[in-house]
Parts: C-alpha cells; structure tokens; sequence
C-alpha cells in the first residue's frame, strides 16, 4: 500500500454511490479492523489503483512489443526462450537467445 503523506491541499473530496450490502460490509469490516469506513476505501482505492496502473503498463509495453516485431518479424522460438529460462532457473548465467526472423 502506498503510504504518500497528504497535505491539505492535496485532499479533494469525491462521493462514491455503494449499494447498502456493499456499504455494510465496509462498516462491519472497519468496526472489526478499528478503523474508519473511510481509511478503508482509501487503501482499497489505492491498492486498485496501484494494480491497474501495472496492469496498464504491461499491457502498454506488450503492445510496443508486438507493433516492433510487425514491423522487424523478429522473434525467438517458445522453445529457444524455454531453454535460457531454465537454465536461468537453476542459476546459470547465459544470454538471451539470439532474435531472428
């Protein structure tokens, strides 16, 4: 969890529309952790966001990725990047596999 420290001026309240089973089980769950309903939606929002941010910039790079190899056809093999991960896996040092077309 991020743990950014807030000044005044960086906190901008929002409103968020929960359905009453969703809202009571924030409640249950903070009176249970003693916390605030809202230190908790906090956290899970950051949280949220944290991951989708990294799931974006996966998915951003995988398409950079794949718009190179259609313009350069290069590629190794599922087989050629297996056999340097495995022995990457029992701690053996090698370069990558070579790119090819």
């Amino acid at each position: 969890m991020s743990t950014v420290a807030h000044t005044p001026t960086q906190i901008s309240p929002t409103t968020i529309k929960l359905d009453a089973n969703i809202k009571s089980r924030v409640k249950a769950l903070a009176k249970a952790r003693r916390r605030t309903a809202h230190s908790l939606l906090l956290e899970a929002v950051e949280i949220y966001m944290e991951r989708e941010e990294k799931r974006e910039a996966l998915r951003q790079d995988a398409m950079r990725v794949w718009r190179e190899y259609e313009m350069t056809g290069l590629h190794v093999t599922h087989e050629e990047a297996d056999n340097w991960m495995e022995k990457l896996e029992k701690g053996q040092d090698g370069e990558p596999p070579k790119c090819h077309a």
